[in-house]
């Protein structure tokens, strides 16, 4: 499929593309907060600046982008027709740097938890979600990778 927007308008939407306070990482948020869980905001001096903090369990969340980490099997994580090799580079460097940040916190002692940006799309799915993770949290393996990853 085209683009339909010239190369100046497309530049102009991806620059408004957020990577704090997005929407699936405020849903996330309200739901852990209402579930008693307290953190803190993307961990600066942490590798990768993780979106959610818990020193109190060493843990951290990631909220990721299915289209931009490559959520293995999500229909969003599609890989745009034109400018194909550009993508498809740029992917395999996010999900490279995805792997290396959390052996990164592992090496440092943290648990590292990732939300999916299509597992809170919607408010029951984004409760589903901050449970599996409180739990998780609380009472998890030291050691979780994100799901689809080696």
């Amino acid at each position: 499929m085209v683009d339909f927007l010239s190369q100046p308008d497309r530049s102009e939407r991806m620059s408004r593309i957020r990577g704090k306070d997005t929407r699936p990482e405020l849903a996330l948020r309200k739901v852990l907060h209402r579930l008693g869980l307290r953190y803190r905001l993307h961990g600066i001096g942490l590798p990768g600046k993780p979106d959610l903090v818990f020193p109190r369990y060493k843990t951290v969340v990631f909220v990721h982008g299915c289209f931009w980490h490559r959520h293995p099997g999500c229909k969003i994580a599609t890989t745009p027709k034109s400018n194909t090799p550009f993508w498809v580079e740029k992917f395999q460097r996010n999900v490279a740097r995805d792997l290396r940040v959390v052996e990164e916190l592992h090496g440092l002692g943290w648990k590292v938890l990732v939300a999916w940006e299509c597992e809170l799309a919607s408010p029951a799915k984004a409760q589903a979600t901050g449970e599996q993770i409180a739990t998780l949290i609380r009472d998890g393996p030291q050691d979780t990778l994100p799901p689809g990853r080696p």
